[in-house]
């Protein structure tokens, strides 16, 4: 089969490389799986670099997310067992951990359905408690963390900011349904959400990107407000100064979605369920803004460690180079 490995850490566009390897043979409680469709998700990048708190030995293939087939047929979406990621032909799988893709999802969009809804629910529910009519604030809104934050946060009645950078992810955000949109490079976010908010803030703010969009949390977030930290897409780890959280009455939560796996597995179900029942309704809807051949995996890794992309990428092994394209 075919499958992109890493052989050395660095940049994804130079260190994947395409090759022709034996499927790999399934351990104790796992199955193997024939990959319909992968998604990019930003620790696939951070794995490229060496940069992950996961590092698999090398060589591997990276690829957290996917939908695939199992051999009698079924649609089940997984976290592949590294080092056979998703980004292959055929990936293997915790059988125990395996959960039904929803029907009204194609493979892209079952795929993209897992680690950023669920990292979201668990941030948005679970962590913060997002009640429906209180304000949420999104860094990143259009990206593909961010956009799954943004339809949770409608679904569950909140008024929802996005923050994103640049005109064009300006105007997906808009699409996805936030009821404000600030451009930081164009627009003053401190400034735009104190006018938007008449001065009194975001309840609940979701930051995926860390570095100066907490700083500006920070001075954002409301009376018994919530800073939900998600991840640290910026490269910048900031430190909170908790004199600032106690004077000013707010809440820093952490979120690490894997934890759950294995801290509360029941949780991630409960999750999934709630996630399908929400797509079934069309309250929530993965943006897939690319669907790639398997050939084009390396490129739409770089892509999204070069944050040019909106959504989700999805690499569907199924296109060839000739009739993959952007969607």
């Amino acid at each position: 089969m075919q499958a992109w490995q890493v052989h050395e850490n660095g940049e994804p566009g130079e260190v994947m490389r395409l090759a022709e390897v034996e499927r790999p043979t399934p351990g104790d409680g796992q199955v193997l799986l024939k990959v319909r469709a992968a998604n990019i998700n930003f620790p696939d990048v951070l794995m490229a670099r060496g940069h992950y708190q996961v590092r698999p030995p090398l060589p591997f293939t990276p690829g957290v997310e996917i939908c695939g087939e199992t051999e009698d047929g079924r649609r089940v979406i997984a976290n592949p067992a590294l080092p056979h990621g998703g980004f292959a032909e055929y990936a293997v799988a915790d059988s125990a951990a395996l959960l039904p893709a929803p029907e009204s999802l194609d493979d892209a969009e079952a795929a993209a359905l897992h680690i950023g809804y669920q990292t979201g629910w668990f941030g948005l529910h679970r962590r913060a408690g997002l009640e429906a009519g209180e304000t949420l604030l999104v860094h990143a809104a259009a990206g593909g963390v961010g956009s799954a934050a943004v339809q949770l946060g409608k679904a569950a009645g909140a008024t929802v900011i996005g923050v994103v950078g640049g005109a064009g992810k300006a105007v997906v955000a808009r699409e996805l349904g936030c009821d404000v949109v600030i451009d930081r490079r164009a627009e003053d976010v401190v400034a735009a959400v104190k006018e938007a908010t008449a001065g009194r803030g975001a309840d609940v703010i979701y930051d995926p990107v860390g570095g100066e969009a907490y700083a500006q949390s920070a001075k954002v977030v409301a009376f018994e407000g919530r800073i939900v930290v998600v991840g640290f897409a910026s490269g910048s780890i900031p430190s909170p100064g908790l004199n600032h959280a106690l004077v000013k009455n707010y809440s820093i939560l952490g979120l690490h979605w894997g934890l759950y796996n294995t801290k509360n597995p029941k949780l991630v179900q409960h999750c999934h369920e709630q996630l399908t029942e929400l797509a079934a309704r069309g309250a929530i809807k993965p943006l897939v803004s690319e669907r790639v051949p398997l050939g084009g995996a390396a490129a739409a890794v770089q892509r999204v460690a070069d944050g040019v992309t909106t959504g989700r990428v999805a690499v569907v092994p199924a296109l060839s180079l000739e009739n993959g394209a952007a969607v």
